[in-house]
């Protein structure tokens, strides 16, 4: 009969106790608890609190500093000359009005002493002062033109106008009241195509197009050349009627002679 074996009571292993492989194993798993907190919580909560906390000290250090007192307003006292104002020499200082207000006709071109007379009005001749009808009765529709020139402020108008052969030759100087001769340059004359700028003037122009126009109420035609610029409440036209395209040349010399005695 084989002999008990017994196992010594220090050696036995206690009862719930794990085995030294269940230890082991115990060691390697993770316990449960409380997490630790990342290190990207830690940067998100200081960038939060970092501004908050400067915030209150700044406003803490301020409020605790004595109030800066602000600077007397200081506002300049309206001063006035002491000394008596000589007014004729304050007319001599202040800018010069335009010379304009006197005779037109004096102010217009002279005929050349090769030109004939041209006879538009059945008066005998067209040079001298035209009155608001008579302008008008140089367009077609005079009756509207009659009403428009009213409208645009026309005032007066001073002419000279001749013929050499069959070519007709007109200088005006149209006066319109304050603030109307730029609207009626744009509205009544405007600016065709191919026209090109009259030297020293801020929107005069001239031009002598290749297409021809037929005369109201005719079937007779011509061609048109036209140089338009306005100085104040004065607007200088030239007009030139022919039967063939009009010299763009002799249009602009008339348009720099006559914008030269406006000046």
């Amino acid at each position: 009969m084989a002999e008990e074996v017994r196992v010594p009571e220090a050696e036995q292993p206690e009862l719930g106790q794990p085995q030294p492989e269940q230890q082991a194993g115990a060691e390697e798993r993770p316990q449960p608890g409380r997490k630790p907190v990342g290190w990207v919580r830690l940067l998100v909560a200081a960038a939060l609190l970092g501004p908050l906390l400067g915030a209150g000290v700044g406003y803490a250090v301020q409020a605790g500093r004595p109030a800066t007192p602000l600077p007397p307003l200081q506002v300049a006292l309206p001063a006035h000359p002491t000394a008596v104002l000589d007014a004729k020499a304050a007319a001599e200082a202040a800018p010069k009005p335009l010379n304009i207000d006197g005779d037109l006709r004096k102010l217009l071109i002279a005929k050349p002493g090769d030109a004939e007379d041209w006879d538009n009005f059945g008066r005998g001749d067209m040079s001298g002062w035209i009155s608001v009808g008579e302008k008008a009765m140089t367009y077609g529709g005079a009756d509207r033109k009659f009403s428009s020139l009213l409208t645009q402020g026309f005032r007066r108008d001073a002419i000279v106008s001749w013929r050499k052969g069959e070519v007709k030759y007109s200088v005006e100087l149209i006066q319109y009241t304050d603030g109307h001769a730029a609207q009626a340059v744009d509205a009544v004359f405007g600016s065709p195509g191919g026209s090109h700028p009259i030297d020293g003037t801020v929107s005069g122009y001239y031009a002598a197009p290749n297409t021809p126009e037929q005369y109201a109420e005719s079937t007779e035609k011509y061609y048109l050349g036209t140089a338009v610029a306005h100085r104040g409440d004065v607007v200088m036209m030239i007009n030139v009627f022919s039967p063939n395209q009009v010299d763009e040349n002799e249009l602009k010399d008339l348009a720099k002679r006559q914008w030269e005695r406006l000046v």
